[in-house]
This record gives structure tokens, C-alpha cells and sequence, in this order.
């Protein structure tokens, strides 16, 4: 049997992943089409990161929120130009043209919208008589069962999955500074937790919710760990950074194979969450009190006070996507350090599967393969 289709699958709404992997959407642009579609043709869930879609957008004559929609719209064309398998979105409640944004993918009938950085408690009213699936993200039990009770009350609807993200995660972290420093907890106590918090709704709701664990997962012995304790899956980011297809430059790549643990630190991003990040030349500057000059054309992040910021991190991410890392940084995941070369992603889905087999409850494959 084929490691890679092997496993259980995983369901969200009438999409069918297997592996039951989702490649964490991470801008800017790293996340992109040519990322995206090697996952999904792989069987895998790739998705799409709407932060910085208008970076890349041909019209420049267009505003932030137009070309950031017309960006978003030719992501997807091209997309879909390289694969037929089902692929998401995610975008961050924390964007100031959000709305616009999540229009825009329901207007191109896109599979799966993944949303955290903040609640998105209305998402749904975005969705109204679309077959896209909703998929919230959160830190928390709390949260979880928060936004189970608010759709359920205000729309009549469950989030086709949740995915728990923990403290090891790359990119802007939905912890406080302080959580982090003085041990947060573990994601899988976090996502045990947050099975028990949906499983009244499923019942209530008839309706199936699959818990998806985000945050560290490095190797298919960590997928397999979290699936024996019930989640339906993973996401993952930062393994996918160093394939082949990744759509970042070799330079953005490069940091993640020559970095070492001491490398990765937290800072405080301008959005005002901390950021996990590989410290070079430009992190030092920043964090020896140093101040880039620099003009906000955005206003990307409603939670961004650009005079209070002392470097756009949407002009330092891009900066980082072409490889000019004199002026930019790139995000990490905890485990970054371990990566050491970049592969097909072809090969490190097979290389997950073939991990997470070895440890996983054989019961989970058994009864898998009996309903499928």
C-alpha cells in the first residue's frame, strides 16, 4: 500500500485529504500558487496566504483593497491552472480589507477559508448559500467554544473543522509575550481540550467538526502523536518553506537549512503579537533599538500603528520573499533549526506518511479503511 494514501483521511465539509495534511498558508506570497498546487496534486490540502496578494497584482493603478482582491483572484486563477484538486485560503481577521477579501474567494467558489488571528466570529455571514468551508483557527478551548456558540446562535452553523494552533508555531503567534516566556501550555493538552469542547455541538448539531493540531509539528511521529489523542490532522508551514515548490526565494529557503536553535527568537511584530522569526543582521538591528525609514502605503493590519512601528513588516516579508535579506526576515516555525536540505514535496508527504504509519494506533487506519 502507498504511504502517502494510507493514512486516515481527512474530511472538511465534502473535501477528502489524504495525507491528512494542510500546508499552513504563509505570506508574504510565500504560500503561493506554485507551493499550493504541488501539495493539493499531492493529495494534500495546499492553501493559498491572501496577506500581500496584491504585491504581485499587474494593475498598479488599483488601491490596496482592489488590487489586493484582483491579486487574490489571479492566485487562484493560477492555481487552478496547476491543479484540479481542491485548494484553500487563509486569510487573518487582523487584515483591514478582510471583508473584501473573503468576498472575494466566496466569489470564486474556493474550497476551504481558513481565518484566526483574531475571532471570526462573523465569518459566516460572509458565506451565506456558499459551499466554501469554513475553518477558524484558535490558541484556546475558550475560543473554540466561542465561536461554536456564536455561529451556532447567530447563523445556525458549525465550523466545518478547527484548527488549534500552539505556541511553537511560526509567524505571529496567538499568545502573549508573557504566556510564552513562562511555559504555555502544550498543544496537545490544548487540542484534547478543544475535542471535548466541540464534541456537544457535533452531537447537538449532527455534525462532524474535525480538531486539526498546528504548531510544531515537525515529522510524521508528531502527526501521529496528535492523531492517537483524536485530532483528524495536521497543519503544517514551516516544513513545506524548504521544498522544492515553494514559491519563497533559495535566500528565504537558506535560513531555515543554515539556522541553528540559537537563531530563532521572538519579537514583537508592529501588529502588537509576538512573531517568531530566524535573527540575522536585520532582527539585530531592529532589536538594538534601530528604526527603518519607511512610508506605510498599506495600512495592511488594522492592529498596525505604523507611527508607532519602527519597520513595515509587509515591505520586510516581501523584501525576504525576493531574497534580499539586507531588508527583510523570514518567519519560522520552533523547529525550523532541523531542517537541512530542501526536497520535493512529493517526497516530504511521503517521507510524513511514512512516519506517521510507523506510530499511529493501528485501529485509526483499520477503521478508516473499513468506511472508505
Amino acid at each position: 500500500m502507498n504511504n502517502i494514501t494510507a493514512l486516515p483521511d481527512l474530511q472538511i465539509g465534502n473535501i477528502r485529504i489524504n495525507p491528512p495534511v494542510i500546508q499552513g498558508g504563509m505570506g508574504v506570497l510565500v504560500s503561493g500558487p506554485g507551493l499550493v498546487s504541488a501539495v493539493s496534486n499531492a493529495g494534500a490540502l495546499g492553501i493559498l496566504a491572501a496577506v500581500g496578494a496584491g504585491e504581485d497584482c499587474e494593475d498598479r493603478s488599483l488601491n490596496y483593497a482592489d488590487r489586493s482582491s484582483e491579486g487574490l483572484r489571479q492566485m487562484i486563477a493560477k492555481t487552478r491552472s496547476m491543479t484540479s484538486n481542491p485548494f484553500g485560503i487563509n486569510i487573518m481577521c487582523v487584515l483591514s480589507n478582510y471583508v473584501e477579501l473573503v468576498r472575494t474567494a466566496i466569489e470564486e467558489k474556493i474550497s476551504v477559508i481558513i481565518s484566526g488571528a483574531g475571532l471570526p466570529l462573523s465569518l459566516p455571514s460572509l458565506a451565506v448559500g456558499s459551499e466554501t468551508a469554513l475553518v477558524p483557527v484558535v490558541s484556546t478551548a475558550r475560543a473554540a467554544d466561542l465561536i461554536c456558540r456564536t455561529w451556532k446562535r447567530r447563523y445556525d452553523r458549525l465550523p466545518d473543522a478547527i484548527i488549534v494552533e500552539g505556541s511553537k508555531a511560526g509567524g505571529h503567534l496567538g499568545f502573549s509575550r508573557d504566556e510564552i516566556d513562562s511555559a504555555p501550555p502544550e498543544l496537545i493538552d490544548i487540542v484534547k481540550d478543544v475535542i471535548k469542547v466541540v464534541k456537544p455541538y457535533q452531537v447537538e448539531g449532527k455534525a462532524t467538526i474535525p480538531v486539526i493540531a498546528a504548531g510544531g509539528v515537525f515529522d510524521g511521529k508528531d502527526i501521529a502523536t496528535f492523531m492517537n489523542v483524536g485530532a483528524a490532522g495536521v497543519q503544517m508551514g514551516t516544513r513545506f518553506v524548504c521544498t522544492d515548490e515553494c514559491d519563497a526565494s533559495i535566500e528565504y529557503k537558506n535560513s531555515y537549512v543554515n539556522c541553528s536553535e540559537d537563531d530563532i527568537t521572538i519579537v514583537q511584530s508592529p501588529v502588537g503579537l509576538p512573531l517568531r522569526v530566524v535573527r540575522n543582521d536585520f532582527i539585530k538591528r531592529i532589536q538594538a533599538g534601530g528604526k527603518d525609514d519607511f512610508y506605510c502605503r498599506y495600512q495592511c493590519l488594522r492592529t498596525c500603528d505604523p507611527s508607532k512601528s519602527s519597520y513595515c513588516i509587509a515591505d520586510a516579508l516581501k523584501n525576504a520573499f525576493d531574497g534580499n535579506m539586507n531588508k527583510g526576515f523570514t518567519t519560522c516555525g520552533a523547529n525550523a533549526y532541523r531542517i537541512n536540505k530542501i526536497v520535493p514535496v512529493r517526497e516530504l508527504l511521503n517521507e510524513l506518511a511514512e512516519g506517521c504509519l510507523e506510530h499511529l494506533n493501528p485501529s485509526l487506519v483499520e477503521s478508516d479503511l473499513c468506511t472508505s
